[in-house]
C-alpha cells in the first residue's frame, strides 16, 4: 500500500495546461501514480493506508519564492507558518548579496549588524558555520519548508574587500572568484548582489562580470538587486542584461518593479527591453510580489558614501553635525542613490519595525507623522531612529504603481517572490500574504491570470530556473511538494493593519508527501531540507 492518495483533486499541474480531475497517489516522497478520471472510470481505483478526500479542492505544486529573508527565520522558528500556511514549500534566501555564509568571525558580526533590520541581529541563533556548506548542512537539521541559498556576492567583498568603496585589486578578485566557486561547489545555485547595499554596491560593472562568469561555469544564475528601481531604473536594468550577455551568466531580476513617480506607466519600457534580450536569445527571469509598496531598511536610504566603511562608520557619521547636514541634502534634495536617485519624500516613509522595544511607538506612523508628534523635521525624527536603534529599523515605501504591478506580472518571463521581511512589529503584509494574494485577488477578483497560468508562474518557472529536474510540477515521480487550495475562498489574510494573520483558503501544504499543514492547522513537521545546485 501506497502512503497517501489525494482522491477527486482538480489538478493544476504546474504546467499551464488546463486542469483535469484525477487521483493522485503518494509513497516515500514522491508522486507515484495520477489516476485521471477518465482512466479511472470502469476501473479500480487506487488504494493507500490513508485517502484524504479532495472534492472541491485544486492540487498545484507547492509554490517556490524566488525572493525569499528566511535565513535565521527558518532557524529560529521552526513553526514558520509564514510561508508553510501560504503553500510555500521552497525559499530561495542569501538576497539581496547580503546573508551569512561564507564569512570569517569579524565579517560575520559585521553582517549580523549590517541587515538586523532584515533578520534580527540573531542572538537566539548559534552561528555554528562559516561557510556555504556549513549554512546549508545546517538546514538539513530540519527546517519548516524547503530553502535553497545564493551566495551573497556584498558579503564576499566585504569578507574580501572589507566595506570601502574601492576598486578590488587583482589577487582580491581572484579570492572573491575562488569563494563564489566554493559556495556554488558547495551547494549554492547561484549569486544574488544587492547593488544600492553596501558594501555590494561599491563593485564595478567589470568586478561583477567576472564573479558572474564564475557563476555561469557551475550552471547557477545571477540574482541582482540592481543600482535603481526609481531614477535611472531601465538604465540599471539594461546594465544587468547586458552584464548577463557580456559573463554568458543566466539572469533573474530581483523584484522587478519600477517605482516612484518617475516610473509611473513605464512597465511597457521594461518588458520591451526583456523581450529585445529575450528574442536574442538571452536566458531572463524575473520575481515580483503583487503589491505596490516596498520594504527596506531605513538605512538603506542613506547615500553610498555615508554607508563606506560599514555601519560603525555609519553611525560616526550621523553622530557628527557637519556630515548629517550632508547626508540630510542628499536625502531630501539631491536624491541619494541609496533612495534610488529620488529625493525621498517622508510621507511614504512607514515605519514598519524597530530593533529597540523602546521606540516601539515610532511603528505605524509615517517619518512625517512621527516629526510632527515630536515637533521636529522629518530628518531629525530619521536621524533620531537611525542613531538610538542602531540602524535596525524596517520601513515601507509607499512608491509603486498599481498599473506596473498588473503589467510586469503578465510577462512571460515573470515568477513569484515575496521579499518577505518577517521582523518588526507591522512587516509588509507580503511576507504572510504573497501567494494567496496572487490567487484570490489577481486570479479570481481581476482575471489579471488565469489560474493555470498563476501556478505556472509559481512553480514549474521558478523550478526551471532553479535547475530542479523533479519539482515544480505535478508528475509521476515527481517529490511530493504538493498544495491544496480552495479557488474560491483562498485568500490572503494578512493587511497592512494586521500584517501576520494567515491566510484562508489553503487547508493542505505537503513537504516531501508530508503534511505541514493539516486541516489548515500547522503541524509539528519538519520536512523541509537544504536544496542545492545540481551539478551541471
Amino acid at each position: 500500500m501506497e502512503d497517501l492518495v489525494i482522491r477527486d483533486a482538480e489538478v493544476v499541474d504546474g504546467s499551464g495546461a488546463d486542469s483535469y480531475r484525477a487521483d493522485v497517489v503518494l509513497d516515500g516522497g514522491r508522486i507515484v501514480r495520477i489516476v485521471k478520471e477518465a482512466a479511472a472510470a470502469g476501473c479500480q481505483r487506487p488504494g493507500a493506508t490513508r485517502e484524504l478526500d479532495a472534492e472541491g479542492l485544486v492540487l498545484s505544486p507547492g509554490f517556490i519564492d524566488m525572493h525569499a529573508h528566511s535565513d535565521l527565520a527558518l532557524l529560529r522558528d521552526p513553526d514558520h507558518s509564514a510561508k508553510a500556511a501560504q503553500g510555500v514549500t521552497l525559499e530561495v534566501l542569501g538576497q539581496d548579496g547580503l546573508s551569512y555564509a561564507p564569512v570569517d568571525d569579524r565579517t560575520l558580526q559585521e553582517v549580523r549588524r549590517a541587515i538586523t533590520g532584515w533578520n534580527g541581529y540573531g542572538d537566539d541563533v548559534d552561528f555554528d558555520w562559516r561557510d556555504v556548506g556549513g549554512y546549508l548542512d545546517r538546514l538539513d537539521r530540519g527546517i519548516a519548508v524547503n530553502a535553497a541559498y545564493l551566495v551573497p556576492q556584498g558579503t564576499v567583498r566585504a569578507l574580501v574587500v572589507g566595506w570601502e568603496d574601492r576598486e578590488a585589486t587583482p589577487a582580491e578578485l581572484d579570492r572573491m572568484r575562488r569563494l563564489v566557486a566554493q559556495g556554488l561547489e558547495q551547494g549554492a545555485v547561484g549569486m544574488s548582489s544587492g547593488l544600492t547595499y553596501t558594501p555590494g554596491m561599491y563593485a564595478e560593472e567589470a568586478e561583477l562580470t567576472e564573479l558572474c562568469r564564475v557563476v555561469a561555469s557551475y550552471g547557477g544564475y545571477y540574482c541582482p538587486h540592481h543600482r535603481s528601481y526609481g531614477a535611472g531604473a531601465l538604465e540599471a536594468y539594461a546594465e544587468m542584461v547586458a552584464l548577463a550577455r557580456e559573463a554568458g551568466c543566466p539572469l533573474h531580476l530581483a523584484h522587478a518593479t519600477m517605482n516612484f513617480g518617475v516610473n509611473e506607466g513605464r512597465a511597457p519600457d521594461l518588458l520591451a527591453l526583456l523581450d529585445g534580450a529575450l528574442e536574442a536569445g538571452a536566458d531572463i527571469t524575473l520575481d515580483t510580489y503583487p503589491y505596490t509598496p516596498g520594504c527596506t531598511t531605513l538605512a538603506a536610504l542613506l547615500p553610498s558614501w555615508a554607508s563606506e566603511g560599514g555601519p560603525k562608520e555609519v553611525l560616526a557619521r550621523l553622530a557628527d553635525p557637519a556630515t548629517a547636514a550632508r547626508i540630510r541634502h542628499d536625502l531630501e534634495v539631491t536624491g541619494s542613490d541609496g533612495c534610488h536617485g529620488v529625493p525621498v519624500d517622508w510621507d511614504t516613509v512607514e515605519i514598519s519595525g524597530v530593533a529597540d522595544p523602546a521606540l516601539g511607538d515610532f511603528v505605524g506612523r509615517t517619518v512625517r507623522e512621527a516629526a510632527g508628534l515630536r515637533g521636529e523635521s522629518c530628518w531629525a525624527t530619521a536621524r533620531h531612529l537611525l542613531v538610538r536603534d542602531r540602524l535596525g529599523t524596517t520601513v515601507l515605501q509607499h512608491v509603486g504603481h498599481e498599473e506596473n504591478v498588473r503589467a510586469i506580472m503578465r510577462h512571460r518571463a515573470h515568477t513569484g517572490g515575496s521579499d518577505g521581511i518577517l521582523r518588526g512589529s507591522k512587516p509588509h503584509p507580503r511576507a504572510y500574504g504573497t501567494f494567496p494574494r496572487y490567487l484570490g485577488h489577481y486570479v479570481r477578483e481581476l482575471g489579471v491570470l488565469t489560474l493555470e497560468e498563476c501556478v505556472a508562474h509559481l512553480t514549474s518557472r521558478p523550478a526551471a530556473r532553479l535547475r530542479l529536474p523533479d519539482r515544480g510540477l505535478v508528475r509521476e515521480g515527481y517529490r511530493a511538494d504538493l498544495v491544496l487550495f480552495d479557488p474560491e475562498t483562498v485568500a490572503p489574510g494578512a493587511t497592512f493593519a494586521e500584517p501576520r494573520a494567515l491566510p484562508s483558503g489553503i487547508p493542505y501544504v505537503l513537504v516531501d508527501g508530508r503534511f505541514v499543514i493539516e486541516d489548515g492547522r500547522r503541524t509539528d513537521v519538519l520536512a523541509g531540507r537544504a536544496v542545492r545546485r545540481t551539478p551541471v
